[in-house]
């Protein structure tokens, strides 16, 4: 399967006026990737302004001197009340991004000198519910959806390799997506994740059972796969290169709805199970939420960063598929003063943009 190719942004807006919104959200953009911002934020911030410009331009609204407080207001009314070609609502998490990039947008026109005051400065964004996971599964049904995948075949066996990974690592879609061969330490029993959120490097453990299913994989599956030159890419699609973002959450959504458990989900829904069975049996939020990348759990939580080899021991000692062979597990960790509510809340919220 060959990368997909992005959707092209809305045209919107004058390219010749050079004091337009057009032209000053591409300046916007150009200082983003001067800062070094992740590719990611730098797209979402192209789609929410383009939206933005696209909603002023119906109002004869071309110019960023133009736009008040009471516009952006207006603005903030249209989001809440607009709706999807599905007829639902956008999440007030989407709501709330959409006008982060918007204050920043406006925070850098007035930096420069383009406004004379910013009008988003006390813009009030929408409050995110602290929602838990919508659907999240037992330790009995993530086993059924792992053993559907028909592992004599190379592109299921990569997929049962795939889900292995997300299962015992609880990496991000594109965590999943970016690894490479050399990034899997099968003699440390690690993942290096380059780049993961907020362009951050980290080290994860990875459990002995998932290990397994990727060397099987790597030596049965991908040389079938593979169509030269080898670029390195861990995962492999049946065209015989890299495999695109949206691939991803409708090859495990599609094994999920296969498993027949009444519960939906693709990439995340890993990383909610894997969190929430760890949680479950007794493992200390503060490991955890190293283990899942999270800066933090709550505002009131003190973030404490712990050595690999701890959350190995951690990850062995409560992950249920750590080892090939179960083994009962004991808890000795202390208690974190953050809920697990508070932790299993951030996962849904993050859910949304890493499934895509």
């Amino acid at each position: 399967m060959k990368k997909k190719r992005r959707k092209p942004l809305p045209t919107v807006g004058d390219p010749n006026d050079p004091d337009g919104l057009l032209v000053w959200s591409r300046r916007y953009v150009e200082h983003q990737r001067i800062r070094n911002f992740s590719e990611q934020t730098i797209r979402l911030t192209e789609i929410g302004l383009r939206m933005f410009i696209g909603w002023a331009q119906d109002r004869s609204l071309e110019r960023p001197t133009q736009i008040t407080r009471p516009i952006l207001e207006a603005y903030q009314r249209w989001l809440f009340y607009r709706r999807k070609p599905s007829g639902r609502p956008i999440a007030f998490s989407s709501q709330r991004l959409t006008l982060q990039k918007l204050k920043g947008f406006f925070r850098f026109l007035a930096r420069q000198n383009a406004i004379l005051w910013n009008p988003a400065s006390d813009l009030e964004l929408p409050k995110i519910e602290k929602k838990l996971p919508k659907a999240v599964l037992t330790e009995k049904e993530v086993e059924l959806v792992l053993g559907l995948p028909d592992v004599t075949d190379a592109t299921e066996l990569r997929d049962r390799a795939m889900m292995e990974v997300l299962y015992s690592t609880g990496i991000r879609r594109h965590e999943l997506a970016g690894l490479r061969i050399e990034d899997i330490d099968h003699e440390r029993e690690t993942v290096f994740i380059r780049l993961g959120k907020g362009k951050k490097d980290r080290i994860v453990p990875i459990g002995e059972r998932a290990l397994h299913w990727v060397n099987r994989y790597v030596e049965e599956g991908r040389p079938l796969l593979l169509v030269p030159p080898d670029e390195g890419h861990l995962w492999i699609s049946e065209l015989g290169g890299a495999i695109s973002l949206d691939w991803y959450t409708r090859r495990m959504a599609a094994y999920v709805d296969r498993a027949g458990l009444g519960k939906t989900g693709a990439c995340h829904i890993f990383r909610h199970s894997m969190a929430t069975q760890m949680l479950e049996a007794g493992c200390d939020i503060r490991h955890l939420q190293e283990l899942l990348g999270h800066a933090e759990t709550s505002t009131t939580a003190i973030y404490t960063r712990v050595s690999v080899g701890r959350l190995k021991l951690v990850h062995g000692q409560f992950h249920p598929a750590a080892k090939l062979a179960s083994k009962p597990k004991t808890t000795t960790t202390p208690k974190s003063e953050a809920t697990p509510e508070d932790l299993l809340a951030a996962l849904e919220a993050e859910s949304e943009e890493d499934d895509g």
